[in-house]
């Protein structure tokens, strides 16, 4: 990092605590608080303005750290929800020189018009053109600002180093938030932002998985390098500036619907999602799909993470705060100093006032951070993705709120779960998987015995899920005791179960 720029940075935020210093000293010197309420959310919003004026990374920072009640106090999670990262407009000579750079010294020759006078969006990272090719396709240009990757790549090494030192110095605090992993996922999801054929390689990937939903659709990628995106123009304006009565009821809660049920597909089966669904990024139009815009900042998470975020859901909608708390404790881990039982407590209390909320009585996010709130409290480490995945709730909430306040989450969660079970229970019963489930049993106990080995054989290819397929449901369990073993038994009774529920599910639709 540049000595100019760690000297902003240092600058900035001594700046905050010298404030925050001479705010404490006055306090104790004059005893008088009764204007303490309006200079929390003064010092909150010197706070805000900082992190804006820092950059890109310290506003993703920002808003990562609005869903973290556990670290930041009411009145700065408010403000920090406000920041935004949109700046004054740069000159298009600035950005003449990437174009040249990435689609060569002709590159005007690639375009009809191109709309500088008036940017379609700014951001401390990028600015969009309207712009109309050649062949008079109409296209959204994004062009990165120039310099700014090595500009975040500066931020992200100098915020690292302090969440090291702060590590050292709070062991017990970092036992149970690892400041450097949060930082290293808000860097990960924010990748593609500064490399255009990643973000280019998300709207591929998203444009497939969303054709299952008519009322949803993703801009068509045209052209993509490093620093330049050209991708279809979506039209509409902002869910934010939508007006309801515009659209029909039906038209309302097909988008609202749609977009909730393909986010927890893109939660629970994909496992790759949208990470700042705010309502800039998502377009409506009376009578048009929705569209998803900038791919740029795309969380992914694995297949445990997933399964326990999606049983937090599942006690959710089932008013069932134990089972709430116990996928919950398995994101992560207690503390030898953990207070779990009164975590359990925590979760009986909340869960119900979760469970029957439509989006005008609930912010689903919020809760999701409530729940982390709560384990950081009783010394309960969660994975740093629940902070990613947390702000992309609260974005997608907040998005679908103006346009169909009176839709329930849970209600859509529900009736999409049925659909996201079949499909986990068709992937559990792959090949591999099942063949990779019986030998981790295996290896896990020294007695099993030699003939749970063969079945592992029959297993590896299909023999017995073909014979399980052939079977009635109470013949196909008859034929556990050939594995003695009672982990084995167990592991074989939820196969048989999943074999069976393929081979039937057109029943149970």
């Amino acid at each position: 990092m540049s000595h100019g720029r760690a000297r902003l940075v240092c600058t900035t935020f001594g700046a905050l605590l010298f404030r925050e210093g001479a705010h404490t000293l006055a306090r104790h010197t004059l005893r008088r608080d009764a204007d303490g309420e309006t200079a929390a959310r003064g010092r909150a919003r010197h706070l805000r303005e900082a992190l804006e004026s820092l950059g890109p990374f310290y506003i993703k920072v920002g808003q990562i750290l609005s869903t973290r009640p556990d670290l930041v106090s009411p009145a700065v999670i408010e403000e920090l929800e406000k920041l935004h990262d949109q700046v004054s407009a740069a000159p298009f000579a600035d950005f003449e020189p990437v174009l040249a750079g990435d689609l060569g010294p002709r590159w005007a020759a690639g375009f009809r018009d191109i709309d500088t006078g008036r940017p379609l969006g700014t951001a401390s990272l990028a600015q969009v053109y309207a712009a109309t090719l050649a062949d008079g396709t109409p296209v959204a240009l994004k062009i990165q600002r120039p310099g700014i990757r090595s500009l975040v790549a500066a931020d992200v090494a100098l915020l690292a180093k302090a969440a090291r030192f702060a590590g050292r110095r709070s062991p017990r605090f970092n036992a149970v938030i690892d400041i450097q992993a949060m930082l290293g996922v808000v860097f990960d999801a924010m990748r593609p932002e500064l490399d255009f054929v990643l973000e280019a390689r998300n709207m591929h990937q998203a444009r497939e998985t969303i054709t299952d939903f008519k009322r949803l659709a993703v801009p068509a990628v045209l052209a993509a390098t490093p620093r330049v995106l050209v991708q279809s123009l979506a039209p509409g304006c902002s869910i934010a500036d939508a007006r309801p009565a515009d659209f029909s009821l039906e038209e309302r809660e097909g988008i609202g619907r749609d977009l909730l049920a393909f986010m927890y597909r893109s939660y629970f089966l994909t496992r790759t999602f949208h990470a700042d669904p705010h309502p800039g990024n998502i377009l409506v139009e009376p009578g048009e799909p929705a569209h998803l815009i900038d791919w740029g900042m795309v969380g992914r998470i694995d297949r445990p993470l997933s399964t326990s975020v999606l049983l937090v859901l599942l006690g959710l909608a089932q008013n069932d705060g134990a089972a709430v708390a116990k996928a919950w404790i398995e994101m992560g881990h207690a503390t030898p100093w953990a207070e779990v039982t009164a975590f359990v407590e925590d979760m009986a209390a909340l869960v119900p006032q979760v469970a029957t909320a439509t989006l005008e009585e609930l912010n689903f996010g919020v809760t999701l951070t409530a729940v982390l709130e709560h384990s950081t409290r009783r010394g309960i480490k969660t994975s740093p993705m629940i902070s990613v995945l947390g702000k992309s709730f609260a974005n997608l909430e907040g998005s679908i709120r103006n346009l169909c306040p009176e839709l329930s989450l849970i209600d859509v969660f529900e009736d999409e779960f049925r659909h996201i079970a079949f499909r986990l229970a068709t992937e559990a019963l792959s090949e591999k998987q099942a063949a990779r489930t019986v030998l981790d049993l295996l290896l896990g106990s020294a007695t099993a015995p030699q003939q749970a080995r063969s079945i592992l054989r029959d297993l590896s290819n299909r023999e017995l899920t073909v014979q399980v397929n052939q079977l009635p449901m109470s013949q196909a369990l008859e034929k556990l005791p050939l594995a003695r073993h009672k982990i084995l038994r167990d592991a074989l009774t939820v196969l048989i179960v999943l074999a069976w529920i393929r081979r039937h599910h057109h029943r149970l639709a």
